[in-house]
């Protein structure tokens, strides 16, 4: 029960429903707390991650919360409104130190009653402020002002680079996600080739953010640290595994996120957080300091805010061509259109049609490349094969180290069979070759993934069946080792869901000027 000061009179039972609500949080009963808040879509909760919006999306952040810190309230101001309506104000003290302090609309029950205990007092509406951070451990591994900074003047001054996991940086080991491996990891001394590229165009590193381990991941979710928010719908996944970058950048506590994308790594958090994403061609920016997992697909990548700064990062690192090349034919490409929600289509139609002028539509089999679900599953072996080859030994000698998800996945890497495996390998070279000259003179427009972010509320095997979906409609860039842009273009059902645009080897900064162009009609 809660020890507190009230300089105000307040309503009969309020401030018992008070305390049963903050018995409620300490012992996180779930089903005590939904019944605490009123049973309406217009319910509401915010706190720095974000605003959640009726009775359901509340119940749903707090069955995924796993509680809160053990905290007294030391103060209540109760203030009455209306007859059955009042605003309280409460200092809260944490046990591990620091205060808190909520803001709350209570409304008591018009007309229902509740057995022998009369009308019951509910939260309406409720803005939580907690306890300072030093930084948020579920975005960022280590921070600092910088932690690294720059090596040089340039086009990149004055701005912050968060740093995926997986990157050699000056002074620190690489964590890949996994705090057993960051314990063995050593200091690196050096840092990663495309850190050091942006480290010389004047950015400095902000921290070392969060990755699903070992990359090896699409939602974001690390058992081990906490869940990254996502910055654009805080009842939603934020995307992974380069999901630590894009959440900095997304709430504004750096400009850039370096990550990575093998099977649509930078690709679907930009798409999920409503972010500029650039998959690059792979190859074209040298991975020398960069933690593997599946080489034959592994590219680096950025996420920022705007295209504009994507660009400064991808001109810091990767040479301009002066003289473009004329802007290839933009078509749909109608086996990607079919894989997504029918309100994708609609608002992806949408958006083609703003666009001012016809853009074709094309099937991939009259390209010559293969069907997407033959593209999926060449990029599944290869990936789990190459994983393996990266992180078996690692994993076989440290039991238990990783997450259930995480370490089933590599179980069924270890698991698949030799043979398609070896054919798998043996068909790449040819199916990129293939793709690599169906796109050398066309760009492909679909949208990114099939839908908005997963809620965080989703189970695995709901996580697994959108992962499935995903990675049909990000094969082909990784497949064919060829750049893809992510542009913040779409909302449905209230989220962010990116635009696509995929070209041929070496169209990176071609494609980010056409989207921007586009997003601008």
């Amino acid at each position: 029960m809660s020890t507190h000061e009230t300089s105000t009179a307040a309503p009969e039972g309020l401030l018992d429903a008070l305390d049963a609500y903050e018995a409620a949080l300490a012992a996180n009963d779930l089903d005590a707390l939904d019944a605490a808040f009123v049973d309406a879509p217009g319910t509401m909760r915010g706190d720095d991650r974000g605003l959640l919006v009726g009775h359901d999306a509340i119940s749903a952040f707090r069955g995924a919360r796993g509680g809160v810190l053990a905290r007294s309230l030391t103060r209540v101001e109760v203030r009455p409104l209306t007859e059955g309506l009042a605003l309280v104000v409460s200092v809260s003290a944490f046990a591990a130190g620091g205060q808190g302090l909520q803001t709350q609309l209570w409304r008591r029950d018009s007309d229902s009653t509740h057995g022998d205990a009369g009308p019951r007092w509910r939260i309406e509406a409720a803005h939580v402020t907690g306890r300072p951070k030093a930084f948020d451990t579920t975005v960022w591994r280590a921070v600092g002002d910088p932690l690294v900074a720059p090596t040089a003047s340039g086009p990149l001054d004055g701005l912050t680079v968060a740093v995926k996991d997986l990157y050699a940086v000056p002074g620190q080991p690489v964590g890949a996600g996994n705090p057993t491996y960051l314990r063995e990891s050593a200091v690196q001394a050096t840092p990663a080739a495309a850190v050091a590229a942006l480290l010389d165009a004047g950015a400095a590193i902000r921290g070392i953010a969060r990755t699903d381990e070992f990359a090896y991941n699409l939602t974001g979710r690390n058992e081990h640290h906490g869940t990254p928010p996502n910055g654009a719908v805080p009842t939603r996944l934020p995307g992974g595994s380069s999901s630590g970058s894009a959440s900095a950048v997304r709430l504004g506590t750096a400009e850039i996120g370096i990550g990575t994308d093998t099977a649509g790594s930078v690709r679907v958090p930009a798409s999920y957080q409503g972010l500029w994403g650039l998959r690059t061609t792979h190859g074209a920016v040298s991975r020398e300091g960069l933690l593997p997992l599946a080489p034959s697909f592994d590219t680096v990548g950025w996420l920022t805010r705007s295209a504009d700064v994507l660009l400064a990062a991808l001109d810091a690192t990767v040479p301009s061509d002066p003289e473009a090349p004329a802007e290839p034919e933009l078509l749909v490409p109608a086996e990607l259109l079919e894989l997504v929600e029918p309100a994708v289509a609609e608002a992806f139609t949408a958006f083609v049609a703003e666009q001012g002028h016809p853009i074709g539509t094309v099937r991939l089999a009259d390209l010559g490349i293969p069907p997407l679900d033959d593209l999926r599953e060449l990029l599944r072996l290869v990936q789990a094969a190459e994983a393996v080859a990266a992180h078996g030994a690692w994993i076989d000698a440290h039991p238990g180290a990783l997450s259930a998800v995480v370490g089933d996945r590599f179980a069924a890497a270890q698991a698949n069979d030799p043979a398609a495996t070896a054919d798998a390998v043996a068909r790449l070279d040819d199916v990129r070759a293939t793709i690599r000259t169906a796109l050398a003179d066309r760009t492909l427009l679909f949208p990114t993934v099939p839908g908005p972010a997963p809620l965080i509320a989703a189970d695995t095997a709901a996580l697994e069946r959108t992962r499935t979906a995903t990675t049909a409609m990000t094969s082909l860039a990784s497949v064919g080792g060829v750049p893809a842009v992510s542009a913040p273009a779409l909302t449905v059902d209230g989220a962010p869901v990116g635009v696509c645009l995929v070209g041929g080897p070496g169209a990176d900064r071609a494609l980010v000027i056409r989207a921007g162009r586009m997003l601008q009609r």
